[in-house]
């Protein structure tokens, strides 16, 4: 009985806690469902951020049709001020104006969004540009401000939460303040940095060059005041505006364009671009450690809000998005800046109607060896500036007036 009851005792004995195999396989469940919902958590935030990204060019395209409701134009793409008369090629005025107090110029320089301020409810910002900004220097700074590359002026150092994309990071110095929409010029190179009017730096003159600046095609013109009257290919048919990376210093070639390529490889020799050697084959995305005349600092892609310049608030339908960036010169001229994102596989646009559609960096771009459009003044190997885009649907998205029909989904 005894020996009977002994054993009652050691039987009704429990075991707390896990042995060591256990509390493997637990840690190792845990481990498995972790590596299986980060991914889905990071897509989630990413559809999310994209999302916004799409919300933010929405809002950009109801204040451009806001715009346009009061003063039946578009806000103008390298417009502000300037000193003297633009007429003929001897039209008076001289173009004293720069980063000083005193000159009261911005050399007509300043990008689309300037205007587009009061109607996305920035109205503050906009009173502090419009109207001559006091600071406590003296004199006060102009109406409109100084040249955008003004540093000193604090608008230009503004960076508006609006024109930003949630999914890129770039951040802070060494860009002034990033945007990363902007408008579209569509498919042409040739006097697309100087658009509808040009400053004769021999005579010290402003003069129109509208007669010559024909491969201007898109919804904007630098320097011209355009209106929706102008697409005569329908709204709905094209891009007014879209996406583009801002840099991160990383010489990735979206954002850090190829300076001074030359015009001959801008305007006719597509087939040498991208140029031999310049690209790094182990990493496609960046420019090779020996490849030069590379900008940084703060010309870079989106690094200057207020500044027209195509490096900064343009982008062109030549190339197909998230191509790299050549300028036929320096950070205010004209070249191959196609549209670019943080986004997998693609990049939003505006469309002239307003909507938001979102581009595939595989979409069809013609005949990428093709001159663009009415590449030089007396050229007749280059399609005229009429023409139909070479580019195919990319580029026919990108005119406003060409007569393309848009027949496939994008």
């Amino acid at each position: 009985m005894q020996v009977q009851s002994r054993y009652c005792l050691v039987s009704k004995k429990r075991r707390d806690g896990f042995t060591l195999v256990e509390l493997l396989v637990v840690i190792a469940i845990i481990g498995v469902l972790v590596g299986l919902l980060l991914p889905a958590v990071q897509a989630a935030r990413e559809a999310a951020r994209r999302m916004s990204c799409s919300n933010n060019v929405k809002q950009i395209g109801l204040g451009l049709h806001n715009y346009h409701a009061a003063y039946n134009k578009l806000p103008m793409q390298q417009g502000g001020t300037y000193v003297g008369v633009i007429g003929g090629p001897n039209g008076s005025g001289a173009n004293s104006g720069g980063t000083s107090r005193t000159d009261g110029n911005n050399r007509f320089r300043l990008s689309f969004l300037i205007g587009v301020l009061p109607f996305i409810e920035q109205q503050s910002l906009w009173e502090q540009i419009s109207n001559p900004m006091a600071d406590g220097g003296t004199p006060s700074w102009p109406a409109m401000g100084p040249a955008p590359w003004t540093t000193a002026y604090k608008p230009w150092m503004t960076e508006v939460p609006g024109f930003r994309c949630p999914s890129d990071p770039g951040t802070g110095l060494p860009a002034m303040a990033r945007t990363n929409y902007v408008a579209c010029l569509a498919d042409g190179t040739h006097r697309c940095d100087t658009g509808a009017a040009n400053f004769d730096t021999t005579n010290n003159k402003w003069y129109s060059q509208e007669s010559v600046s024909l491969a201007n095609r898109g919804i904007f013109v630098p320097r011209k005041a355009t209106g929706f009257r102008d697409v005569l290919d329908g709204l709905a048919n094209t891009i007014m505006g879209g996406e583009i990376a801002t840099d991160l210093g990383d010489r990735d070639v979206r954002t850090s364009a190829r300076q001074s390529v030359g015009w001959g490889s801008i305007h006719n020799a597509s087939p040498t671009l991208p140029l031999a050697g310049e690209i790094d084959p182990a990493r496609p995305q960046f420019w090779a450690q020996s490849t030069g005349n590379i900008l940084g600092g703060n010309s870079t892609r989106g690094g200057r809000w207020a500044d027209g310049a195509q490096l900064y608030t343009s982008f062109t339908t030549i190339r197909p998005p998230n191509g790299p960036m050549y300028l036929g010169g320096g950070d205010s001229s004209s070249g191959h800046s196609t549209a670019s994102s943080r986004h997998q596989g693609g990049v939003h646009v505006l469309m002239g109607d307003g909507a938001v559609k979102f581009i595939t960096d595989s979409i069809e771009a013609g005949n990428q060896n093709s001159p663009t459009p009415y590449n030089t003044d007396n050229d007749t190997t280059a399609p005229i500036a009429g023409a139909m885009s070479p580019f195919g649907l990319w580029g026919a998205l990108g005119t406003r007036a060409s007569k393309e029909t848009i027949n496939a989904e994008f």
